[in-house]
């Protein structure tokens, strides 16, 4: 008999469920809901004292509204809730205030701010004026902004501090298209209201039903991790076709009742698509500004889902794991993590859970999982990862201790998701089913190609890059690497640029080895090396606010870093890591020396993006003396004497 092999599947896609005409823009999802619950509540805005929002009666005392607490309280500041109707007439106002600034149909206001809700009324404000808000990254260096102003041709920037503006200044002659630099914490919105007291209101009516499905709602940089950022065009039919049919696909998540606070940066096209979304869909917004304060944030705002990169889950979980350790409770930590591994493991078998699995997963829900549940505010149901793979063993403890962790796949230029687990449809590892509208094709090299009405229209000023992204029939290149299942869930496997080529003709995919060592509590970052090499190895940096808890966890005391760094029992640990993440490659893609470099990549020296993406290109180019040292020997840990 003559055996065949069932082909991997190339293509999938979903049908639209939501036509949307081409007159409609995302001001026109305010304007929608606002006409049929204008008394919905928006925002619940944490404010202290001083702050605008609280001068206001009907705002200063939280009603009992849909979707809000009555008495939401954080440890210094209250939260204050703000009604569509509430919102809508800020909006205006701030929008009136940039049409007396001489902003017109089209220009470029730059917003450069932490996650905050001044950058939500700023983004609509802008929009209601017929403008295309630009975000820039509040940690962006004078020469980044001063590209992103040029290029983008900027004619009015907002930034949040007096450092903020310190940094604009520096770079201010180089920016002709700049005529106002405006400080939100000097009251920038309130001046905005001020001056733009006299525009009349049927002005922002007209500009607000100005632009179409087909123009431009705002350019988006990536943080790129070699050369200049491309400013991506994004359109406002991209976000409101895109945002539409995601509330219709996952209504469990993002229609109704729910409630999610905004901590990644507004920047990020995540973030922004978000934004637009939470009012598409009736979610209730909050901004976290301040990672220090977020455990605090999220008890107070108690969000039913979050939205988070892999790093910031991975941190949860480590986090809890060294607590449970400082509490001499560390076994039952151990025994509580298995059961939800196992329990959620169980979920995707036929037979479900045993009843004495399901026991046990009780028994730790009391003792463990709740806890961990209360910390991020006590009614999350749903998380949504993206902006790397977050692992089978962290998807699974999460689902067994009650929190939905639904992965998804998307880029700058597709709007944010193009992909993503449903509750209903999940397969936990994968990035999920295309979105409605959007469709996936694996071309014969496995790169990832999308295409629908959510990638965007090209890069700004750019056309040979724009010429570069798409293929002859418009399916665009994301450079990723991937492979899809008969049931149409993607998994990404890799960047293409990234493949690693060995002296012996080996192709690697770093991503699924630094992932992997990366979930270690002890490891910031790891960097796979090895092109044209022998062998692959790795340059490891530790994190630093990881080092005193895990310290803490083994009954050792804290030592200087230089001792961190040839401490046995760590370099054990980082062995044991990485032999780990060595079980999920064949024998010649496994790391076999590496290398504890002794500081740490960061956004503010260069190699990290704001998105804190690894610059490979900098770190190889930087630390190959490092490299080098794990191929000639010296100062090299050596896995395969290590474990011998």
């Amino acid at each position: 008999m003559e055996l065949t092999s069932t082909p991997t599947p190339t293509m999938a896609a979903t049908p639209l469920a939501i036509e949307v005409p081409r007159e409609t823009n995302i001001d026109s999802i305010l304007r929608t809901r606002l006409a049929a619950e204008p008394d919905a509540v928006f925002l619940d805005v944490r404010v202290g004292p001083g702050h605008p929002l609280i001068k206001e009666p009907s705002i200063r005392t939280p009603k009992a509204r849909r979707g809000s607490d009555k008495h939401l309280k954080g440890k210094k500041d209250e939260w204050h809730t703000v009604t569509l109707r509430e919102f809508n007439e800020r909006v205006v106002a701030a929008a009136k205030g940039l049409v007396a600034l001489g902003v017109q149909p089209g220009d470029r206001v730059g917003i450069m701010c932490r996650t905050r809700f001044e950058w939500t009324l700023l983004d609509f404000a802008a929009w209601a004026a017929g403008a295309v808000p630009v975000p820039i990254y509040e940690t962006s260096s004078a020469d980044q902004v001063q590209w992103i102003v040029s290029n983008s041709e900027i004619s009015v920037l907002f930034v949040e501090t007096e450092g903020n503006r310190a940094t604009v200044n520096k770079v201010r002659e180089q920016m002709p298209s700049l005529s106002e630099l405006l400080v939100i914490d000097n009251g920038a919105i309130e001046m905005l209201t001020t001056i733009g007291a006299a525009v009349p209101t049927e002005e922002i009516e007209r500009r607000r039903r100005l632009a179409t499905t087909d123009d431009l709602a705002t350019i988006i940089y990536t943080s790129g991790t070699t050369g200049r950022p491309k400013g991506a065009e994004l359109t406002h039919g991209n976000f409101v076709i895109l945002t539409l049919n995601a509330v219709a696909a996952v209504p469990q998540v993002f229609n109704g009742m729910g409630r999610t606070m905004l901590f990644l940066p507004l920047a990020h096209v995540f973030a922004r698509f978000i934004e637009v979304l939470a009012l598409a869909g009736g979610t209730v917004l909050g901004h976290s500004p301040d990672l220090k304060n977020l455990t605090d944030d999220l008890q107070g705002f108690k969000p039913t889902y979050i939205l988070g990169v892999p790093r910031v889950f991975e941190k949860v979980y480590n986090q809890a794991e060294q607590n449970a350790a400082a509490d001499k409770a560390r076994p039952y930590w151990n025994w509580a993590s298995k059961v939800a591994i196992e329990y959620s493991r169980a979920l995707d078998t036929p037979e479900g859970p045993r009843p004495g699995l399901k026991f046990q997963r009780l028994f730790a829900d009391g003792l463990v999982f709740s806890k961990l549940r209360d910390k991020l505010g006590g009614k999350v149901e749903y998380a949504v990862s993206g902006g790397g793979p977050l692992g089978e063993r962290l998807g699974h403890f999460y689902r067994g201790l009650g929190i939905n962790i639904l992965e998804g796949y998307g880029l700058t230029e597709t709007t944010a998701p193009t992909s993503v687990n449903r509750p209903e449809a999940t397969v936990i590892g994968s990035v999920g089913q295309q979105l409605p509208g959007c469709a996936i094709k694996i071309a014969e090299d496995g790169e990832i190609m999308l295409k629908g009405p959510h990638v965007f229209r090209g890069y700004h000023k750019n056309p040979e890059a724009t010429a570069e992204a798409f293929d002859a029939d418009g399916w665009f290149h994301t450079g990723d690497i991937g492979a899809l299942d008969e049931n149409g869930f993607c998994r990404i496997t890799g960047r293409k640029k990234e493949i690693i080529v060995t002296a012996g003709g080996k192709n690697v995919a770093p991503a699924q080895l630094e992932d992997r060592v990366r979930a270690h509590a002890l490891v910031s970052q790891c960097v796979v090396v090895g092109d044209n090499r022998p062998f692959i190895g790795a340059l490891i940096t530790l994190d630093q606010e990881g080092i005193p808890g895990w310290f803490k966890m083994h009954g050792k005391h804290r030592e200087s870093m230089d001792e961190v760094l040839t401490d046995p029992d760590v370099l054990a640990s980082i062995d044991a890591a990485i032999l780990r993440a060595n079980e999920a490659v064949s024998k010649a893609e496994q790391i076999r020396k590496y290398t504890i470099l002794p500081g740490d990549f960061t956004v503010e020296n260069g190699y990290l993006t704001p998105s804190m993406k690894v610059r490979r290109s900098e770190v190889l180019r930087d630390f190959a003396d490092d490299v080098e040292s794990v191929y000639s020997g010296a100062n090299s840990r050596d896995l395969v004497a290590a474990s011998a």
